[in-house]
């Protein structure tokens, strides 16, 4: 399939690694041109290489903090200079702080708020006018299968995701006149740096071997192994592509079967 992102702008968050990066390079093995972010330079820079020489399309790396507003302006500003506009947005951020309710002080609910919810909703008012001016815009969120089904000891983020949802869905409907699409895009267990903190957070409140978590987790998912980055980058692309040209305000889970929930 043709999917139609040749020569299309895209701006990706967070995506030096993971799945952002893996977002990031799915879309230009398709033909678009792609400026990411990190927090670190260096980082943005050596995973922008790493596309063109993959990919044979221009990439462009970025040093950006999306939990801070002046430093996620910053960055549009010089990405859609550097792209000559914006046809696609993939926001996408680091995951909150594992806990429960106890173990989670005020500002680690701050910090949640500004990197989880926050980051997607200035993302979103800083490429508007860049994505009202394309042929047919697309906006696509990265959350979690915690959108759908809360997981135990990641609290902020079975708060903070399904407003991600809340907020996509709306813009979906209040956007469509612009012929912006917002779709939610949610992996399950991916194999990235993040599920690897995640098991190590949860073997050492429960006092197992990190071996232990990893089994248990496996045997929770149907397809009985872990999401690899380049499948869920696959589905991105596809989400942000003419391929999908009628489906806005959806979410879908990219999960091998693991959420159980209709």
């Amino acid at each position: 399939m043709n999917l139609g992102l040749k020569d299309k702008r895209a701006v990706v968050l967070a995506a030096s690694g993971g799945l952002g990066f893996a977002c990031a390079e799915a879309l230009a093995q398709e033909g678009a041109t792609v400026a990411l972010c990190s927090r670190e330079a260096e980082r943005a820079e050596k995973a922008a290489q790493k596309i063109s020489q993959s990919t044979g399309q221009s990439a462009f790396g970025f040093a950006a903090d999306v939990s801070q507003d002046a430093s996620l302006k910053s960055f549009f500003d010089a990405a859609t200079t550097k792209l000559g506009g914006l046809d696609i947005l993939i926001c996408n951020a680091g995951g909150p702080p594992p806990g429960g309710f106890s173990a989670l002080d005020e500002s680690k609910w701050d910090f949640a708020y500004q990197l989880t919810l926050q980051s997607v909703v200035r993302s979103v008012r800083y490429a508007l006018p860049q994505l009202r001016q394309s042929s047919g815009g697309s906006i696509l969120v990265i959350g979690s299968s915690s959108m759908k089904q809360p997981i135990p000891n990641l609290l902020l983020s079975n708060v903070f995701r399904p407003a991600i949802q809340g907020l996509c869905k709306s813009l979906s409907a209040e956007l469509a006149e612009d012929k912006i699409r917002v779709n939610c895009l949610a992996p399950g267990r991916v194999e990235t740096e993040r599920i690897n903190q995640l098991d190590q957070a949860s073997a050492e409140k429960q006092g197992l071997s990190i071996e232990e978590i990893k089994k248990r987790s496996l045997a929770s998912i149907p397809m009985g192994r872990l999401g690899q980055p380049e499948e869920f980058g696959k589905v991105a692309a596809f989400l942000c592509s003419d391929g999908a040209s009628y489906m806005t305000g959806s979410t879908l889970y990219v999960d091998g079967g693991s959420v159980r929930a209709l």
